[in-house]
């Protein structure tokens, strides 16, 4: 039985809430947070507030399977119902051991959440609740249960019910009621229906065991056969509508054995590790992830950083710039639309605003790079593990066929982040380096929140929890699909010592034990201040793993240069200028070409700048072949001048000039000499500067004054923008100091209702405001004082609004009291002429 008794039985929900201590209501309130949004004024609005539809779905979409079990054998039990039935429901006529013993905690569960409430003899399934889960015709019962033989008579003619009584072998009565109670009886006896069904016809107990587990409803016809026939007039199966009849509740239940469900689950199932590796090799593996992330996002950033896509007018990024993307990042758009998102999550891209609207980096991604790598892994994995938004849908439709994009509207699933959170604790349930099988991920999930979508790997929670373990793979959470060190800090886990794996291993057949009796509960969320100290807790991890950046590169004699592995930021931003990346892994390769060349000349840089920086960062002797080209580039460079007449082109060499008019392609730049050693051209100077370059030559921009222009690459970001908010699951959850408050509140309003009052022949004694005189009023008052006892009052303020509170006077002049108001907790003053009445309150 279960060790929760009251002395005497309350007579409501509110009764039984009034019962709780403090510590109780708060984990109420913890479990549902929509009850105190706002707060009630007193228990029976509390009450009240539990029973409404909306909030308990919620409720019992935040049960898992087996609370959800015993909330639906409640359903289809008597109301109300004592523990023994239900036990009998849960656990079966065998009496199922692992059932029984998970019972009382399903049932502890229940009461808590307020949803079932009364003692072990009269348990009671809140109303709204029963209503949700009781089988209708219109919508069945999940325990495949059909209506009772009372329910299912209720339109039978009494003659049609003597009739199947009789036939039943048992004393006709004088009414309907008690021949219905009799048929109850009879199908409910276990000994009896055993031998009434004995005499069955074998095409009978056919039919019934194809309804026993539902659907309960069968289709007969005008002339039902012979087996139908032995059925219908024994009332083993009623009708409910012309050509259909339903299987009668008690019938079900025993031929079931007395089981309201078919496979009752107690416990959750395990999660079963698919393969075991070495801590090392799981952090190690997690460490280097987690670098090619950062590479990822900064590559990404790189990419944008003069101005990136245009924003669509519906908002987000369109199907082309996407796939431009995922080819300057060489992986697949699905993997592109992740990167995106998570640098939009962690608040280093946004849209800039503008006229012309594009996305762009933002000034936090400048201070992002000043971090230390560790630090910056961080804040993209607790970025993503808040987030809300989901960049798997993208690609999808919306509810109205419109395509959802990348840093579009319509992602934000509001369970992400929980399943995410969830997801990653499971994992961290298993020893270091065990990686698990998806499939079980998935059905301990659809255990743990049953009704949140059906039972199937397409509902949303199981669609998350896959794309769960994807992404975290690809931050460097997981490192071959177990979480890693630094991702268990990040969750906030402390580690366990003595469950590390054993050595490598890999395959299925290599499996953990599995223990299906007790999987820790999942913690809950981390505070603000919270997820910074793990945040930090898991870069410290992170920080020995990653590798050193290199201050050198190998330079080869094919105008490469090979990096052996990532380079100091200042490095690799000036040959990111110098040459252009060929290769990416676990080298990089970058080539040197003319027009590298002439970039980082056009940056200002001269020809002895770029040997000097060769020589210095290169551990093989500069190439000749390399010198060579810089020199000569750089020769070239400048050689040509442009600027404005529209443009002009200036040169001393007015045999070059002549040789650049006479080139058929110099015409659509319609060029016209103006002296032996300028050209003119109505072409703005960027024009004139790209058609030179495509002919062949290397013209250099120069300003007003005859000087060279230095062509610093502008990086382009938006005005300050903070991180886009997750869409919260129902109200947030609230915090401690809160949770007093709301009880204080809610304990102080249920004393001004229902505190009793001293009976008197003016004043009312129930819940409506008291009225008395003005000078009445002043007496009792003053009378209060001198008493110190508390008293009654009607209150009416200045919007009009009409309240009861209990108070304790303790001054009263000038036409005020000043008192102790235990419905506020707190000290006020009000004026008399705005006290309706005054009661005394009775002793108690």
């Amino acid at each position: 039985m279960s060790a929760h008794t009251t002395p005497s039985a309350p007579r409501s929900l509110a009764e039984a809430l009034r019962a709780r201590d403090d510590a109780s209501l708060a984990s109420l309130l913890r479990s549902r947070p929509d009850l105190i949004t706002p707060v009630p004024t007193d228990l029976t609005q509390l009450a009240t507030r539990a029973g409404t539809r909306a909030s308990v779905l919620r409720a019992l979409e935040r049960l898992d399977r087996f609370a959800l079990q015993t909330a639906e054998a409640l359903a289809v039990a008597p109301d109300p119902a004592s523990y023994g039935t239900l036990l009998g429901l849960m656990a079966g006529d065998a009496g199922e051991a692992g059932v029984a013993a998970a019972l009382p905690r399903a049932v502890a569960t229940l009461r808590e959440q307020a949803l079932v409430w009364g003692d072990d003899e009269r348990l009671r399934l809140v109303r709204t609740a029963r209503e949700l889960l009781a089988p209708t015709p219109q919508h069945p019962s999940p325990t495949g249960l059909g209506p009772t033989v009372q329910e299912a008579t209720s339109g039978m003619s009494p003659g049609r019910i003597q009739e199947i009584v009789t036939t039943a072998g048992l004393t006709t009565t004088h009414d309907s009621v008690s021949a219905v109670a009799a048929l109850t009886a009879l199908f409910t006896h276990r000994g009896k229906m055993a031998a009434l069904l004995a005499d069955a016809p074998e095409a009978a107990l056919e039919v019934l065991s194809r309804l026993v587990w539902g659907p309960p409803y069968g289709q007969v016809t005008p002339e039902p056969a012979a087996h139908l026939r032995w059925l219908l007039d024994r009332g083993l199966l009623l009708p409910t509508a012309p050509g259909t009849v339903v299987l009668p509740r008690e019938v079900a239940l025993h031929l079931r054995g007395g089981h309201a469900h078919r496979e009752p689950e107690p416990l959750p199932p395990a999660v079963e590790p698919a393969a075991v590796h070495g801590p090392q090799v799981v952090d190690a593996t997690a460490a280097g992830q987690a670098y090619t992330a950062l590479a990822t996002v900064e590559e990404l950033l790189k990419e944008w950083d003069e101005g990136g896509p245009a924003v669509l007018r519906a908002g987000g990024l369109s199907v082309r710039d996407l796939k431009r993307t995922a080819v300057a990042l060489d992986v697949s758009e699905p993997v592109a639309a992740f990167w995106v998102e998570l640098a939009y999550a962690a608040g280093l891209l946004a849209s800039d605003g503008e006229a012309d609207e594009r996305f762009a980096a933002t000034p936090g991604y400048d201070e992002w790079l000043e971090r230390p790598a560790a630090e910056r892994w961080a804040r993209l994995a607790e970025a993503w593990l808040t987030a809300t938004r989901t960049p798997g849908l993208v690609g999808g439709r919306d509810a109205k066929d419109r395509t959802l994009s990348a840093l579009g509207p319509g992602l934000d699933r509001s369970a992400a982040s929980e399943v995410r959170h969830r997801v990653l604790t499971l994992l961290a349930g298993l020893p270091h380096g065990a990686a698990p099988t998806a499939e079980s991920v998935l059905a301990r999930l659809r255990w743990e929140r049953p009704l949140r979508g059906p039972r199937t790997d397409d509902d949303l929670r199981s669609r998350l929890a896959r794309w769960t373990l994807e992404e975290a793979e690809l931050l460097g959470v997981t490192g071959r699909g177990a979480l890693s060190a630094h991702g268990r800090a990040l969750l906030g886990v402390p580690p366990t010592p003595g469950t590390a794996a054993p050595a490598e291993s890999s395959g299925p057949g290599d499996k953990l034990p599995v223990h299906h009796h007790h999987v820790p509960a999942a913690p809950e969320p981390l505070s603000g201040p919270e997820r910074a100290a793990a945040a930090a807790a898991a870069a410290r991890l992170l920080a020995p793993l990653l590798p050193e950046p290199l201050d050198h590169v190998l330079l080869q004699a094919d105008l490469t240069a090979v990096a052996p592995g990532p380079l100091q930021r200042p490095l690799a931003d000036v040959l990111g200028v110098l040459a252009d990346v060929e290769s990416k892994g676990g080298a990089t390769v970058y080539r040197f070409t003319p027009a590298s060349v002439r970039r980082a000349l056009d940056a200002g840089r001269t020809a002895a700048d770029v040997h000097a920086f060769l020589a210095a960062h290169s551990r093989t002797p500069v190439p000749q072949p390399l010198a060579y080209l810089v020199d000569d580039v750089a020769r070239r460079h400048g050689h040509l001048r442009v600027g404005a007449a529209s443009a002009y082109v200036r040169c001393d060499d007015d045999a070059l000039l002549n040789e650049i008019l006479a080139d058929r392609r110099a015409a659509a730049l319609g060029l016209r000499r103006l002296a032996p050693t300028v050209l003119a051209t109505r072409s703005d100077p960027a024009a004139l500067l790209e058609g030179l370059r495509a002919m062949g030559y290397a013209p250099a921009a120069e300003s007003a004054e005859g000087d060279v222009l230095i062509a610093r690459a502008h990086a382009h970001r938006t005005p300050p923008r903070t991180a886009p908010e997750p869409v919260p699951d129902g109200p947030p959850a609230p915090d401690a100091t809160l949770l007093g408050a709301a009880i204080r509140a809610i304990r102080a309003g249920d004393l001004a209702a229902t505190a009793p009052r001293k009976p008197s022949g003016s004043r009312p004694t129930g819940g409506e405001l008291p009225r008395t005189s003005s000078a009445e009023t002043l007496a009792t008052m003053q009378a209060a004082v001198l008493t110190g006892e508390s008293v009654w009052i009607g209150y009416v303020n200045a919007e009009g609004s009409a309240s009861q509170r209990v108070i304790a006077p303790i001054r009263v002049e000038g036409g005020f009291v000043t008192a102790y108001d235990h419905t506020a907790d707190e000290v006020r003053t009000y004026p008399l002429h705005r006290v309706t009445g005054v009661a005394e309150l009775a002793e108690d």
